[in-house]
């Protein structure tokens, strides 16, 4: 018997649909939906990079994350009100940024920029590896788009990647945490994984006792397996 609230077994990925094409305007669009929690992911085409990278010949892949105000229990406010971001906005746009970029060809993507909005429609857990994992869907497929438009050659991407989280819960290694899970773990940890190439990076926190290497690996090998169900779901969203 799982321990588990949601009842599933130890090494279980909640329901996970990718769908593609969500978005009728944007390049490339995703909607991710880990269980209950859902984002929607655009990738927008801009022919122009960041001033700071006018003349090098190469683009740039860069991130931004939101959750609208109703996609928890109790309403958020926007950030926008306030006038700026919050220190775990900036930290997940940057990871989910590093994230994609460790895979694209920034030469051969040409002096252009690709925008990727995440926007967490609901949120129970995990919103950072889903919003990641759907990216790289988004991402994708406005690589798809400039191929078709004959504005690039080859796809500058070059692998793929993923994003899980892990945790020990009640003592035991579990995959892909909701928020039940989450909130009350001993240890989490979110792992963002290239097929084929390795770790890209790994966010792990021991929450009320340290962890063991041991456990450490336990948790990788979860990674591994989960991101590598992510890839068959990734590839057949992009087709």
């Amino acid at each position: 018997m799982s321990n588990r609230p949601s009842k599933r077994a130890n090494d279980e990925t909640r329901k996970i649909e990718l769908i593609p094409n969500f978005s009728p305007y944007a390049e490339g669009s995703c909607l991710a939906k880990f269980g209950n929690t859902h984002v929607l992911v655009t990738a927008s085409v801009e022919e122009k990079v960041p001033g700071w990278m006018k003349g090098t010949k190469k683009g740039w892949v860069t991130a931004e994350y939101g959750m609208l105000p109703r996609a928890t229990h109790t309403r958020g406010k926007r950030e926008a009100a306030s006038g700026k971001q919050s220190g775990r906005t900036q930290e997940i746009q940057r990871l989910i940024g590093r994230g994609l970029r460790s895979v694209v060809d920034l030469v051969a993507l040409g002096e252009r920029q690709i925008l990727i909005d995440c926007d967490v429609l609901q949120a129970d857990g995990g919103t950072r590896t889903a919003s990641l994992t759907g990216a790289y869907v988004a991402l994708s497929l406005a690589c798809k788009y400039l191929r078709e438009e004959g504005l690039i050659i080859e796809n500058p991407i070059r692998a793929q990647v993923a994003a899980i989280s892990c945790g020990i819960y009640k003592g035991e290694p579990v995959l892909d945490l909701d928020y039940d899970e989450d909130s009350s773990a001993e240890a989490d940890a979110n792992f963002i994984i290239a097929q084929n190439l390795g770790l890209v990076e790994v966010q792990a926190t021991g929450e009320e006792r340290p962890f063991t290497e041991v456990e450490f690996n336990e948790l990788l090998s979860l990674a591994k397996k989960g991101c590598d169900e992510l890839f068959a779901l990734q590839a057949k969203a992009i087709g």
